[in-house]
């Protein structure tokens, strides 16, 4: 990775993604195993049929799980309070800056502590989640739920 601060690091995978040749990119957390595939699917529409934007799939606490993307716009990433919940409304309010509008995805959240994963295990874990949500992290929680008897 290049880059000293988390913006710059995503805006240089950004960056690299487009010299690649991609006409549009998504960056995906990796914390946020249950957003529907969906999500993922409306945000490669919405950047397929507008014309410059950004995607963004907020998070419930203030962040994002996903940013599309059909241009490198390293404005973005700068200025950011990364990690609080300000993120992703200070992103918008970036986006606005540059005359780029705005899509949001339904939201999601984040699993960056003791009470979200408490949350990931009630949702996981039970039979009400559909079986194609997850499915590795479901059985690895299975898997530890028993081990550990939580």
């Amino acid at each position: 990775q290049r880059g000293d601060e988390f913006g710059e690091r995503l805006f240089f995978a950004v960056e690299d993604l487009f010299r690649c040749g991609f006409d549009s990119m998504c960056l995906i957390d990796s914390d946020s195993p249950t957003v529907p595939a969906e999500n993922f699917k409306q945000a490669v529409e919405l950047l397929s049929t507008s014309e410059d934007c950004v995607v963004l799939g907020p998070s419930d606490d203030g962040g994002y799980y996903l940013i599309g993307m059909k241009k490198p716009h390293r404005h973005l990433f700068e200025q950011i309070d990364w990690s609080t919940e300000r993120v992703l409304n200070q992103t918008m309010q970036r986006a606005n800056k540059i005359g780029l509008e705005v899509k949001l995805l339904r939201t999601g959240y984040d699993v960056d502590d003791d009470a979200s994963l408490r949350r990931l295990c009630s949702e996981l874990l039970t039979d009400t989640t559909s079986a194609d949500i997850a499915p590795h992290t479901r059985e690895f929680l299975a898997s530890f739920v028993v081990r550990k008897k939580l």
